[in-house]
């Protein structure tokens, strides 16, 4: 029986491209966003109590992702794109349904409005539902899953001068931890892991109003460039 939902809010968030969002939540503890709430949900009513709550769950629409036939196998990017798995043993945003869940760190609660970090959204994704994290029942002490155990391991950033000091720049522009949203987000490789571009080639991405460049002169390491406001 076919069921429809509405969303109940965006996110307003650093990520405005889908390129070097973090696979997982809380694997960037400086992404940061507002999930703003749309009548009749944008008054106190409706988050009263939330205050008491350190997490909450997010579910949301990868609403660019969404698809009219569904994929029975995805090739996550944790395998490195070249191995196909079943899509219900995956986190990949190429959903049945296009639904997707993060826990997500509340920093504030006012009406209308949640102040989220370590989220892993897209600017402008669509919330369908929030919930508490209950920390006693969410937690399960014994979980276990073979194909991705341990956070990937970060590769490591390193800065320009220049690009440092219009990180410290933007920073205070926009009261944002810039330099640790780069560096978070950058270690993890955003690239996919069959990709081995030469040295020269200059990668890029929007994170807040910014344009940050970087490239790959080794193995195992990237050297942020440049950042600089773009426009629109």
């Amino acid at each position: 029986m076919p069921h429809s939902v509405i969303p109940i809010g965006h996110v307003r968030s650093c990520f405005k491209e889908k390129f070097a969002i973090p696979r997982q939540p809380q694997l960037a503890p400086a992404a940061t966003g507002v999930l703003e709430l749309l009548p009749p949900f944008d008054t106190g009513e409706a988050v009263e109590g939330l205050e008491q709550v350190s997490h909450v769950w997010l579910i949301f629409l990868f609403h660019q992702a969404l698809e009219d036939r569904p994929r029975l196998k995805v090739r996550p990017p944790r395998l490195g794109g070249n191995r196909s798995l079943g899509v219900f043993a995956t986190r990949a945003t190429h959903r049945p349904n296009g639904i997707g869940q993060s826990a997500v760190k509340l920093e504030k609660v006012e009406p209308g409005r949640l102040w989220l970090s370590g989220i892993d959204l897209l600017d402008g994704t669509p919330v369908i539902d929030i919930k508490p994290y209950v920390p006693y029942a969410d937690i399960v002490a014994d979980a276990h899953n073979a194909i991705a155990d341990a956070p990937p391991a970060p590769i490591s950033v390193h800065w320009s001068d220049e690009a440092l000091r219009q990180a410290h720049e933007h920073a205070l522009r926009l009261g944002q931890p810039v330099r640790e949203l780069i560096e978070q987000c950058l270690a993890q490789d955003p690239r996919p892991a069959y990709q081995k571009p030469p040295p020269e080639r200059r990668y890029g991405v929007r994170l807040w109003d910014l344009d940050v460049h970087w490239h790959y002169p080794a193995d195992g390491e990237i050297r942020v460039l440049d950042l600089a406001r773009g426009e629109g």
